[in-house]
């Protein structure tokens, strides 16, 4: 079991409930983008940065930043599917709070919103006017 986090580029998702899990729910198909989901390079410059920093501390499993070797602390590897838009990560659920935290403070810092996927209310936050991550909903 993982404890999974999507970030997003709130420019090109939709920031109401409705339209957001919509959005989702094509977004996670993952085959209709017609490319690898593991290179950074075919998304946003934001998530781009993001990825950037976030594989600092928790290194991804798959993609060109990947290791030939797992990481001294086992636990930070990450699988990561990055989208146009979006990437998921999927995380070690005995990482999730250090996870979440990361997560929410990069996302900060590159003006991102995130979606709280292992949650039962799939809790959506986004930049507020002060940059700070704004629950915007939950179900």
């Amino acid at each position: 079991m993982s404890f999974d986090l999507v970030v997003f580029d709130p420019t090109k998702v939709p920031a109401d409930r409705k339209g957001f899990l919509a959005w989702w729910q094509e977004a996670s198909k993952w085959d209709d983008e017609g490319h690898d989901y593991n290179d950074p390079q075919l998304t946003t410059a934001p998530l781009r940065a993001w990825f950037m920093d976030m594989i600092s501390g928790f290194p991804p499993m798959n993609g060109p930043h990947a290791k030939s070797e797992l990481p001294d602390d086992e636990a930070s590897a990450t699988d990561y599917t990055i989208g146009k838009a979006v990437i998921f990560a999927a995380f070690a659920w005995s990482k999730g709070e250090q996870a979440a935290e990361a997560v929410a403070q990069l996302a900060e810092r590159h003006g991102l919103g995130v979606f709280n996927a292992s949650s039962p209310d799939g809790q959506v936050y986004l930049p507020g006017p002060d940059g700070e991550l704004q629950l915007a909903h939950s179900g």
